[in-house]
């Protein structure tokens, strides 16, 4: 039996102590710890890391503070489309879903198409008609409707500007505020299998059914047993040129890296070096984990087999 360990995150970006109150503070980190409790709970009774970060990403998207799920945020045309990934690094079978709207929970959807479609990648209406195949449970437009979010969109729906994820109402400082709400978890269980996941809303004011990195396999996420699983937050067409969760694991298989050194080569170096803003979460089939960051700040939280519980927001 390995160490096993839970890792979670849930956007990153711009995101100040300054610009945050006591109470929106605590309800950041009482969410984080809820979702990490609710995966490491399935490790703990020996499940499997696919399982845990399923169950983990669930409570995220079903939490009106992330940019998942209930939270996503408004598209160009006032409606939620949303993305979500999974895979095993077991076996490497993965299943994605890119654009789909009404479904209460995008990650379970995911990974009803990596379990039951013979397919890994599924987008729009297809996806859609999947998910009722499948019995995944849908939501009108109003359970996904927040005032918080609206607002957000109202502010910039009438330019060609999008955002990625903001708290701010003043155009000038949403096009400053840059936050990245996607969530994402990473696990090894007590195999020493790993599993990684990310889940969604994508930009506010996004047009043209535009997809970020989240549901790309290799790109927002990537899980393999021999090296590492990974889940990305930011700038999603950056995570997508540079291939960055893909290019973890390669660093680790080809050059030897740990971890965390494999993490900070992509995200310090090649990230930086086109501009891409935001962070990763990994974990490895030992149980080391590392989360590593280049903007301000990403909601994160961890909790091991050996005793260890973080939960933190700031750089």
């Amino acid at each position: 039996m390995s160490d096993f360990s839970m890792v979670l995150h849930g956007g990153a970006g711009t995101i100040l102590k300054e610009d945050m109150t006591p109470e929106l503070e605590s309800a950041y980190f009482n969410a984080l710890q809820i979702a990490l409790d609710a995966g490491y709970g399935v490790l703990e009774q020996g499940g499997t890391a696919v399982n845990a970060i399923k169950a983990a990403i669930v409570i995220l998207e079903d939490n009106v503070l992330f940019n998942a799920g209930r939270g996503a945020v408004f598209t160009k045309k006032g409606v939620q489309e949303m993305d979500a990934a999974i895979m095993d690094g077991s076996d490497l079978s993965a299943g994605a879903v890119a654009g789909v709207r009404n479904v209460r929970n995008p990650i379970m959807l995911a990974t009803e198409v990596m379990r039951n479609s013979n397919h890994v990648f599924l987008s729009g209406k297809g996806a859609n008609d999947f998910a009722i195949k499948q019995g995944i449970k849908l939501e009108p437009d109003e359970y996904f409707y927040s005032a918080f979010r609206y607002d957000q969109w109202k502010a910039i729906r009438d330019s060609d500007n999008y955002s990625l994820d903001h708290t701010n109402h003043h155009l000038e400082e949403l096009l400053r505020d840059k936050k990245f709400g996607t969530v994402g978890a990473v696990a090894c269980d007590a195999n020493g299998n790993i599993a990684a996941a990310t889940s969604t809303g994508g930009m506010t004011n996004k047009k043209y059914g535009r997809i970020g990195d989240s549901p790309v396999i290799g790109c927002g996420t990537y899980a393999n047993n021999k090296t590492c699983a990974i889940s990305c937050t930011g700038h999603g067409e950056m995570f997508i040129r540079t291939v960055a969760a893909y290019d973890v694991s390669c660093l680790m298989e080809y050059k030897g890296l740990s971890l965390q050194e494999a993490m900070q080569e992509v995200v310090n170096k090649k990230l930086v070096n086109i501009g891409g803003e935001g962070g990763m979460i990994g974990v490895d089939a030992k149980g080391n984990h590392a989360m590593v960051l280049n903007s301000a700040g990403m909601y994160r939280a961890v909790r091991n087999s050996r005793g260890f519980n973080e939960v933190s927001i700031y750089k």
